[in-house]
């Protein structure tokens, strides 16, 4: 059973655990939240447009993807600013963000336009170096969703939510991603938002089953834990990393968002830590 830490959200998305809070993109209410483990909640910022994956710089500034714009900026003196541009690249809308110790971001997107029921298009993951030079560095994949790095920084695993499957990526040194490789073939279980655990299991948010469920490297189901309702993101965090948080939410529709809150972040307590990134 899980409980509700926070709740009235338009559609919570992206979970990160920062400086001793879980912070997150309320999407379809147009902002950046930060709550605390007591549920108090902060507006961290405002957004025109959606805000997607979050991540910071090694020098602790907060970055965000603006989903319809595409474009990945970076919080400065309470301002956006442009960090890349990245319509040239992204099939589709942008989403979810891993920024990694160099303080590089790897941007996944959607490839084609999910929400207007238009055919499947693959999509992609991009690569966006801290000085905004931006190149695609895994292509044809089918609708990449969350990403996990490994401690070591060497193997990157990348949600597949029409696959479904989870597929890793080895790390090069000026950070593209080689030896593309299935990591785990799913069946039941869509893959949404996802965290990594000190025993290299992958916690994977699933909105079609409402449930956050546990895979080992070769899709094994270690774990499944039911929610209120779907299940869109999870994180790992708390100051043991013992803690699951879970962004769900009624619907993914963004007119119906927009008009009814039903986001909430749920929590439950897990045994083995989270490890790596975000």
């Amino acid at each position: 059973m899980t409980t509700c830490l926070l709740d009235g959200l338009h559609f919570p998305e992206c979970p990160r655990w920062h400086d001793g809070r879980l912070w997150f993109s309320d999407m379809h209410g147009h902002r950046v939240m930060a709550v605390d483990r007591h549920g108090r909640a902060e507006v961290v910022a405002r957004l025109p447009t959606r805000p997607a994956g979050l991540g910071w710089t090694p020098a602790g500034r907060l970055l965000v993807v603006s989903m319809v714009d595409r474009r990945l900026l970076r919080l400065e003196g309470g301002r956006w600013e442009e960090v890349a541009d990245l319509a040239g690249l992204a099939s589709f809308h942008c989403n979810d963000l891993l920024v990694d110790g160099y303080g590089r971001a790897y941007v996944g997107t959607f490839g084609f336009d999910l929400d207007g029921s238009a055919p499947y298009a693959p999509g992609e993951v991009i690569l966006v170096e801290p000085d905004g030079a931006a190149r695609v560095v895994a292509p044809g994949l089918r609708f990449p969703n969350g990403m996990v790095l490994t401690p070591d920084g060497r193997t990157l695993v990348v949600a597949e939510s029409m696959g479904p499957a989870l597929r890793a990526f080895d790390v090069a040194p000026d950070g593209s991603l080689r030896g593309a490789r299935l990591f785990a073939p799913l069946t039941d279980v869509v893959p949404d938002g996802i965290c990594l655990d000190a025993e290299g299991a992958v916690w994977v948010a699933s909105p079609v089953g409402n449930e956050v469920v546990r895979v080992a490297a070769g899709g094994a189901i270690l774990g499944r834990v039911p929610v209120s309702t779907h299940a869109f993101a999870c994180m790992l965090g708390g100051e043991d990393r013992r803690t699951m948080f879970v962004c769900t939410a009624a619907s993914s529709n963004p007119e119906h968002c927009r008009t009814h809150a039903t986001g909430r972040i749920e929590t439950f307590p897990v045994d083995v830590p989270g490890a790596g990134l975000p």
